[in-house]
């Protein structure tokens, strides 16, 4: 799945954001606490700078017992740091308070990055309970940080005498950056309502960390277990010994089981020839966090809503979207409401015509059956797409497949195009260590021959990842602390049987070239200070990432790795040309359940506080926002329901439309580079220097208009999704 972004590259994000707040350690008691904290670090390299090139972790040596000794150490050593910073008697200035705060937390920045990225990759017991502990223990020490008054009148200082400190255009933004976290963190409260906002934030983080559990609980809990193998008729054999060992790792031998993925759509619905077994699963997936269980987040999410509301009004603003969207490049509630609603409607109508059209092959099928019609459901969505496709198109998905062997993609597609477009190069290396065997790891080097990152590759499916596909970073780039970036990328690809290949949709194609957008953007980061690799607004993030997605079909980087993974014949020209034939078919959908969740959170961020659901109004709450946006087309459901919609319980709360919003300066950007000569070095190299190595150094959308010459425009997104033609009922 290609939008879900990141939790983990989420944390490199926030940890960004919040640069002065989750950073460093040791000791604010005195002796004692140094000798303890001398004890925990024995043996433990989170207390040690990584030997390994560019600072690689070192996996091999990392045990869960050591994240606590440093994440303790970590915050004391910071407190200790930031109290240096804020009680000196000298007079404030960038290097003494701005630039001392951008050098402080590198003990609990460190041991965080990998922490989280491990939480969400490979999580345990052990490492659940960690996240549940810590987690209020870390906004407190934020809190601790960003409301100290001597800490913030020495911030403010610096700020109003910014322009007279003779610093350049980015030593300016890291002053602005910093003040304006410091007044959005609540700064300027009172002291009665900076004690009511710790409390706030400290419930907040212990709710994030019981919701985020309990969704990956409840979705191994969901798997549908099948007794009978007839049911599976449409499945491949593959598949099928898939879904029998899952059953025989869970102690249900000779049965199968049928996992779900995070999203309201499931993978096998469109080859599932048996409609009861259709109707279960996807019931199973919509039912998830809302059956009452001990994994229920109904009441999550209504405490938190509400949570939400009360920290808005206190830092000034109506609502939790208002606050949010005041600091993203779409800046309004408004702008936000305007664009979706312009959208809406377009997509709804395409989806009504796509149905109508289903319901036309369900009337004709069961026709030639002799037996009665029935209504297109949600479940049958995908299963009749495929069956309109082959007969409209001639084609099936499922036919690309034996093009896509996994590794090929990565190598010949992915690396490949970013060879021919930026002049670097990869390199498997086999020699460091790895926190899962289901990785590979890549030197990459630039175009002069120089190191640039170090690239991890995670692409399988198992219990202990998170849903999605995202990037993160275990090591970012900065001048100021001489590193250069470690980043990987991760998706949940089901993982074939022993021996046999690992053969891709086009859709888990389109996602591994649009997570390496995410991986440039960090490989390419070129900022001074650690504050900006990769800091840039939601609605900004996704751009690169949708931008690299156009090499996927690009004639000459498909030719390179589209080949059969037995023959290695060439994708034929005539299954080429159905496939882009076919490029907006299902588009109406794909773009309603996307808007569904988007207008979901959005609605849900921008209620007053006394009109705020509880929890066992959630459920209704959320038809009665898809139905106020006109996007209560019952066989198309958002494509997440809110007990299970992890973005908005993390960094993508009031920020959904960020997708959409990115997309719109990605169809630009298409545009401009197919104008200016498509796959070649010069447009790689103005894309790597005005846009992607500048991290938050400068304004997101400026970036955006240095690139392409012009502001935002819609059409090209309209054109691109096929919404650009006249909406009917």
């Amino acid at each position: 799945m290609k939008h879900p972004l990141t939790a983990a590259l989420a944390i490199a994000l926030t940890a960004a954001v919040a640069a002065p707040a989750i950073a460093q350690t040791a000791a604010a008691d005195g002796a004692a606490s140094v000798a303890t904290a001398n004890e925990a670090q024995a043996g433990n390299p989170l207390f040690t700078t990584s030997p390994l090139p560019l600072r690689y972790p070192q996996f091999d040596q990392l045990k869960d017992e050591h994240f606590a000794p440093a994440f303790d150490a970590g915050m004391a050593q910071e407190l200790q740091e930031i109290a240096a910073i804020a009680n000196q008697r000298s007079v404030p200035t960038f290097e003494n308070t701005i630039l001392a705060l951008e050098k402080s937390g590198q003990l609990l920045g460190n041991a965080r990055r990998i922490f989280g990225n491990l939480n969400g990759t490979d999580t345990n017991d052990a490492r659940k309970k960690i996240n549940s502990d810590y987690a209020p223990k870390f906004a407190a020490h934020r809190d601790a940080i960003m409301l100290d008054p001597q800490l913030f009148q020495r911030v403010e200082t610096v700020y109003n005498k910014r322009n007279e400190l003779g610093l350049d255009a980015e030593g300016v933004r890291l002053v602005e950056e910093y003040y304006d976290g410091f007044v959005r963190s609540g700064a300027k409260l009172a002291d009665a309502d900076k004690a009511r906002l710790k409390e706030i934030n400290a419930r907040m983080a212990a709710l994030g960390t019981q919701f985020s559990n309990n969704v990956l609980d409840e979705v191994n809990d969901s798997a549908v277990l099948v007794d009978d193998v007839a049911e599976l008729a449409g499945l491949s054999e593959s598949q099928i010994a898939t879904a029998a060992s899952a059953a025989k790792a869970k102690g249900h031998e000779g049965k199968y089981l049928l996992t779900l993925l995070n999203t309201t759509g499931q993978p096998l619905l469109p080859q599932l020839d048996n409609r009861a077994l259709r109707e279960r699963v996807h019931k199973a997936s919509v039912a998830r966090g809302s059956r009452g269980n001990q994994w229920d987040n109904t009441g999550i999410v209504a405490e938190v809503l509400k949570l939400r509301g009360e920290r808005a009004k206190l830092l000034g603003y109506d609502t939790p979207a208002a606050f949010t969207l005041a600091d993203e490049t779409a800046g309004t509630v408004e702008a936000v409401n305007a664009m979706l609603g312009r959208l809406a409607p377009a997509a709804v109508a395409n989806a009504r015509r796509e149905g109508a059209a289903l319901q036309a092959m369900i009337d004709r099928e069961q026709a030639a059956k002799g037996e009665p019609s029935f209504q297109l459901e949600p479940w049958d969505w995908a299963y009749y797409t495929e069956k309109v496709r082959q007969a409209e198109y001639e084609f099936d998905d499922n036919q690309l497949k034996p093009y896509f062997e996994m590794k090929n993609v990565l190598e010949n597609g992915v690396f490949f195009a970013a060879t021919e477009l930026y002049g670097i190069t990869f390199k498997e290396r086999t020699d460091l260590p790895k926190y899962h065997p289901d990785t590979w790891t890549y030197d990459v080097f630039d175009k002069d021959g120089k190191p640039l990152s170090i690239f991890i590759f995670d692409p399988y499916a198992r219990p202990s990842k998170r849903g999605g596909a995202w990037m993160n970073s275990y090591v970012g780039q900065s001048e100021l602390e001489g590193t250069l970036p470690v980043v990987a990328n991760h998706q949940n690809i089901p993982k074939p049987p022993a021996g046999e290949p690992t053969l891709l949709t086009w859709d888990e194609v389109t996602t591994m070239f649009h997570e390496f957008g995410h991986a440039l953007h960090g490989m390419f980061s070129d900022v001074k200070y650690p504050y900006f690799f990769m800091n840039v607004p939601r609605d900004f993030v996704e751009f690169p990432s949708q931008v690299n997605e156009m090499w996927a079909d690009w004639p000459s980087i498909l030719a390179n790795y589209a080949k059969h993974h037995q023959t290695g014949e060439p994708l034929p020209q005539a299954l080429l040309d159905k496939k882009m034939a076919s490029a907006t078919f299902n588009e109406g959908f794909a773009t309603t359940e996307y808007l569904g969740a988007a207008m979901l959170d959005q609605y849900l961020h921008q209620l007053p506080q006394d009109k705020l659901p509880s929890a066992d109004q959630i459920m209704a709450t959320e038809a009665a926002a898809l139905k106020s946006v006109g996007l209560d087309y019952a066989p198309v459901p958002p494509r997440y329901r809110t007990p299970y919609f992890s973005h908005i319980m993390g960094g993508y709360a009031a920020a959904y439309y960020a997708y959409i919003w990115s997309e719109v300066l990605d169809a630009n950007t298409v545009e401009y580079i197919k104008a200016n000569g498509g796959l070649k070095r010069e447009n790689g190299d103005r894309l790597r220097e005005t846009l992607l190595s500048r991290g938050g150094a400068k304004d997101a959308k400026q970036l955006f208009v240095d690139f392409t010459g012009h502001e935002p425009r819609i059409e090209p997104l309209l054109k691109k999704r096929g919404l650009d033609a006249p909406a009917s009922n």
